[in-house]
């Protein structure tokens, strides 16, 4: 028997592995079965073409309260655990810590190369079970409760491998339950490259005493109806049949990303999706990645149904490294408006025992990412390209997606800009390009858009009267995406207009109506709705019945808009200006209606039906409208019943 302590300096290791990986811990586990799978991968390069039943199994004791990790890998002899154990675990923790000094808080992704001293994250004691698979070898224990001082004995394990078993504390309990370990092994191992099975001996205990009373139950029923004289007792079996436990492995040691693409169905991919997310949804559709130079990267990448209000982190991929779970949404190697998709990426020579700050400016992991990135667009032109109809059908999900990628990925946006749809009212999906040549002659290099169809139908119907299109920008990217545009998209000149912004399109040819005192009607307008800063202004509009549109200034109505989604109280002014059309008989009637009641009221209604063009009135104004409004329908019932006894008279 040997006994000894470890030779570096450790004794302040175990409190600071524990306080910076609290919050994820349960990573030990996945680092004991990483342990196990190295071991069998190990003792197959040994010795090729080796057949065996190889697998790890964890087998969860509640009731001694431990965890043991065994495979039928290589195994160890005493010289091994003393070079791998004693010096490499200990000295690797050590190093461990030093590559997290001066790490951001994110720290170290991965946490790989933390390996067997993750163990004393949860145990009180440790002991490892081993037998080589050398010829003569003897099998040895290796025993700590501290992680510090050690015993070595001879074992009497017959079978080569390892058993890992971990006596856990009791404030660690959680990790007795076998749902608890399947959760962090489905998570973290479900696609390690060997079988992996889980065995809960308190499940298994639980299901034995239900077999067993179930047995009796079926012998007292069997009992019953031979008393009962029935020659069958058949029935009495089904109320008592119970599945048989499966020996399967929780893992998939082959997953869908490693095989080419050519070799995958569309029911396989969406099988794997569903699996991944734990959904029963259908993504819409995927890139399959697969590039063995200059790196190596294989991966599917799925485009889900993105919701319109989407957070930043709506989406989810995972990041694997040989098949290995590291951790979701590594924004350090994948391009931050890919988060938005779901998917799995295994990057097999990613440095992981580095701080998130280096791989932000690693070449490779540049490389790597402008990768990604290149294959995401290149699936989009493609589409586009040769399934029109189809990527249309698709857009209304993925707009928020790609939208918010040109925004924040310059390279995406050049590979992209020329395949941006935008959706007319009329369910027509056009290009920039497309739109600008079907419209220009009416708009010159406006977009006109409305971001609520149904509540601003009414200025949406005098353009597509006019036969201009008019689009849908009705996401909370698309007041971002539509500046971006206008001064980042390299569009010389365009300008994205909402319809109650601009009367471009609207204008007569020809006829212009008689022309009125602009600085009068400008004067009375201003005093009788009380509006000093309205802009009054007159022109000839082709709709002789349409007599006034009122306009916002669209920038200081996006900047309005935009303090108000962040939160922000600015106090924009309002400018709003009010367009008389001359060629309206009802305009022309008001300019030179002498003052009075009548004219007041009249006015003050033609400017509320304006403001209802584009959004409903609400409270008082609405009030002050239906009140109005019938006292209209009163004076103008007056009138004609004035001119019916005059007429009467004569």
């Amino acid at each position: 028997m040997q006994s000894g302590n470890i030779s570096i300096d450790a004794k302040n290791i175990m409190p600071v592995i524990k306080r910076w990986l609290y919050s994820d811990k349960d990573i030990f586990i996945r680092e004991m079965v990483s342990n196990g799978c190295d071991a069998i991968t190990k003792y197959k390069l040994a010795n090729p073409g080796a057949e065996d039943d190889f697998r790890v199994t964890v087998t969860v004791d509640k009731e001694a309260k431990e965890l043991r990790f065994t495979d039928n890998g290589i195994g160890m002899t005493a010289d091994e655990v003393e070079k791998y154990i004693n010096q490499v675990a200990f000295s690797g923790a050590e190093e461990f810590l030093k590559n997290y000094e001066g790490a951001d808080q994110s720290g170290i992704i991965g946490h790989f190369g933390l390996g067997f001293y993750s163990a004393f994250m949860v145990a009180d004691k440790v002991t490892i079970d081993t037998l080589s698979w050398q010829d003569g070898a003897q099998p040895v224990i290796w025993e700590s409760e501290d992680g510090m001082a050690f015993t070595m004995r001879d074992g009497g394990r017959t079978t080569r491998g390892t058993t890992i078993t971990l006596h856990v504390m009791d404030d660690e309990a959680e990790f007795l339950e076998g749902s608890r370990v399947r959760e962090v092994l489905t998570r973290y191992c479900g696609y390690m490259a060997i079988p992996i099975y889980l065995e809960d001996l308190e499940a298994i205990r639980q299901a034995e005493e239900r077999r067993a009373e179930e047995a009796k139950k079926k012998a007292e029923k069997a009992k019953e109806a031979k008393e009962g004289g029935e020659d069958k007792a058949e029935d009495a079996d089904d109320e008592f049949n119970t599945e048989a436990s499966e020996d399967k492995p929780i893992n998939d040691t082959h997953p869908l990303w490693l095989k080419a693409p050519k070799d995958c169905t569309d029911e396989e991919y969406k099988a794997t999706y569903h699996k991944l997310f734990n959904t029963w949804e259908d993504p819409l559709f995927w890139v399959h990645l697969n590039v063995d130079y200059p790196f190596n990267l294989k991966g599917i990448l799925y485009f889900p149904r993105i919701r319109k209000d989407f957070g930043v982190n709506d989406g989810q991929i995972k990041l694997f490294n040989r098949q290995v779970f590291v951790a979701d949404n590594i924004k350090e190697v994948i391009p931050e408006f890919l988060m938005l998709l779901k998917g799995a990426i295994d990057c097999p020579d990613l440095p992981l025992n580095v701080s998130r700050s280096f791989l932000q400016n690693d070449g490779y992991v540049r490389r790597l990412s402008q990768h990604i990135t290149k294959k995401v667009a290149d699936k989009l032109n493609s589409l586009f390209n040769t399934e029109r109809k189809t990527f249309e059908g698709y857009w209304n999900d993925i707009a928020p997606f790609v939208k918010y990628g040109c925004t924040k990925e310059e390279k995406f946006f050049e590979q992209v800009k020329n395949i941006l749809l935008f959706k007319t009212v009329k369910d027509e999906y056009l290009t920039l390009k497309e739109y600008q040549d079907k419209n220009s002659e009416k708009t010159e290099k406006k977009v006109f858009y409305t971001t609520e169809p149904q509540r601003q139908a009414a200025a949406v119907q005098l353009y597509t009267e006019r036969g201009i299109d008019v689009v849908v920008m009705d996401t909370l990217i698309d007041l971002n995406f539509m500046s971006f545009l206008e001064y980042s998209g390299g569009f010389e000149g365009l300008a994205f207009v909402r319809v109650d912004a601009d009367i471009t399109g609207l204008k007569q040819d020809g006829e212009e109506g008689e022309k009125l005192d602009d600085a009068a009607m400008q004067d009375y307008f201003r005093k009788v709705l009380d509006q000093k800063e309205l802009v009054v202004k007159s022109e000839a509009l082709a709709d002789p019945s349409l007599p006034v549109v009122l306009t916002e200034e669209e920038q200081v109505r996006r900047y309005k808009e935009m303090s108000s989604y962040y939160g922000q109280d600015f106090p924009f002014p309002s400018r709003y200006t009010l367009i008389l059309n001359r060629r309206s008989p009802a305009v022309q009637q008001l300019s030179k209606m002498p003052e009075g009641e009548t004219r007041d009221l009249l006015a003050q209604q033609l400017y509320d039906v304006a403001r209802l063009s584009s959004r409903p009135l609400e409270s008082e104004d609405l009030k002050a409208f239906i009140a109005r409004s019938n006292k209209l329908v009163e004076l103008l019932a007056q009138e004609s019943a004035g001119k019916a006894e005059a007429e009467k008279a004569e």
